[in-house]
């Protein structure tokens, strides 16, 4: 594996401060976040130091019941050419569901969602990352992701389901300490055991990052500082292997880059001391038998693809709890990507907050409710808009006009022209005074 050394997420609202600290030999960027054509100027900085930058996958599905979208490995593929990176990395989860397989509405999670730990699935993740691997230009590797809920019936710890993965596929492992730690918490999976049944020279590097519990579960939020919890799972991972790489998350809340170059400093000490431990022998997987040639119907992928739209359709969709989940469990998880869905919302189309004042907030929640995304976030405002006009709200008239003219600017099939771009920020600028008079009047 490729020597990384510490690194940092580059994130545009740390862009200065992550040039300006000390020692960082790399950086990870989302990949999604980048446009080949408009490459950040703080990015290519960097990069003429020598800093490297690797392209990080959020949207990739790869743990889905479908096989993976071309359009997004070409995306990915392009990325690491431009960036001319080592490797690209993406998660082990799903993240949209329904569809063709399941005869159904396509259903967009807006989150990475748990991949069920059974032989059936992992057969799928398995073709699924040869496809991938097929499609790009340098390595891939794939991360655990954090969960709130468990799948019933699952055959494979996470350990178990990681060596299989690896030992099909060769692909390189990218191990989040933070989400042992938050599955430790949420699901009471011990992070040692994890760790013991690791094939830790396949791992390509690390993730360390903040979150916060509350009621008993852990939020992996990455906009809190990394907790003494985390740290100690990265000791433990230090003691069995020494990683090409560890990097400090950040998405939001960012603190000053004195508390980032702190938590950086924090990474490196425990990275310095190493106490081997003894591996404890996990006991053998009793494996599944090799399918027969494959029909022209996959049952694995259909039985797959059932069970996720079912998780996901009770998450965003107000569907019944499938059986041998826990309720209450879900229902954080639904509230969890409602709320983000009215975050990310707020930050592409900041009008609408603008527009609805603290109304936005408990109206984009009601409207999460039973109306899953279909499409990405800029569809989601939009149909919450057509939502909230197609039932007379809100009261204000004026409101309700601006919002209509936001939609209607937004949905036509050509983006609208200088002129109307010019009249639309003279209409914003005219409703925030009429709001301010209403609220001095």
């Amino acid at each position: 594996m490729e020597h990384l050394g510490i690194g940092i997420g580059w994130r545009p609202e740390i862009a200065a401060a992550v040039e300006e600290l000390p020692g960082v030999d790399w950086v990870e960027v989302v990949a999604e976040n980048l446009c080949p054509g408009h490459l950040p100027e703080s990015l290519r900085r960097l990069r003429r130091r020598g800093v490297r930058v690797i392209p990080h996958g959020v949207s990739l599905g790869i743990g889905g019941a479908e096989r993976p979208d071309a359009g997004r490995l070409a995306a990915l593929a392009e990325r690491a050419l431009l960036l001319e990176s080592p490797l690209v990395t993406e998660h082990i989860a799903f993240v949209r569901a329904g569809g063709p397989l399941t005869a159904s509405p396509a259903l967009e999670a807006g989150h990475l969602l748990p991949v069920p730990r059974t032989w059936d699935a992992l057969r799928v993740l398995c073709e699924n990352v040869r496809a991938a691997q097929d499609s790009l230009p340098v390595p891939l590797a794939l991360e655990n992701i954090a969960a709130l809920i468990s799948w019933p019936g699952e055959e494979l710890t996470e350990g178990q389901f990681l060596a299989e993965l690896v030992e099909r596929t060769g692909v390189r492992l990218l191990i989040d300490v933070a989400n042992l730690h938050t599955n430790h918490v949420n699901r009471g999976e011990d992070p040692a055991a994890a760790l013991d049944e690791l094939p830790v020279d396949a791992i390509a590097y690390v993730h360390v990052a903040g979150g916060v519990e509350k009621e008993g579960v852990w939020h992996d939020t990455h906009a809190h500082p990394v907790t003494r919890p985390v740290l100690d799972v990265l000791a433990a991972l230090r003691a069995r292997v020494d990683p090409p790489g560890v990097l400090l998350e950040r998405d939001d809340a960012f603190p000053p880059a004195a508390e980032l170059a702190g938590e950086l400093t924090a990474i490196r000490t425990t990275l310095s001391i190493r106490h081997p431990v003894p591996r404890s022998g996990s006991a053998p997987v009793a494996r599944a038998a090799a399918p027969a040639a494959e029909p022209a119907v996959d049952p694995a992928r259909q039985r797959l693809a059932l069970a996720e739209t079912t998780l996901l359709s009770a998450l965003v969709a107000g569907t019944p709890t499938p059986e041998g989940f826990d309720h209450r469990r879900l229902g954080v998880q639904s509230r969890s990507l409602a709320a983000k869905r009215a975050d990310v919302v707020a930050r592409v189309a900041p009008e609408l907050p603008e527009f609805l004042g603290a109304e936005y907030r408990r109206a984009f929640l009601a409207y999460a409710r039973f109306r899953p995304m279909t499409g990405g976030y800029r569809r989601d405002a939009l149909d919450f808009v057509r939502q909230l006009l197609d039932t007379g709200r809100p009261a204000d008239a004026e409101v309700r006009r601006a919002l209509r003219l936001w939609w209607q600017e937004r949905a036509a099939p050509h983006p609208p022209t200088r002129t109307a771009r010019l009249a639309r920020a003279a209409r914003r600028t005219l409703l925030r005074g009429a709001r301010r008079g209403v609220r001095t009047g």
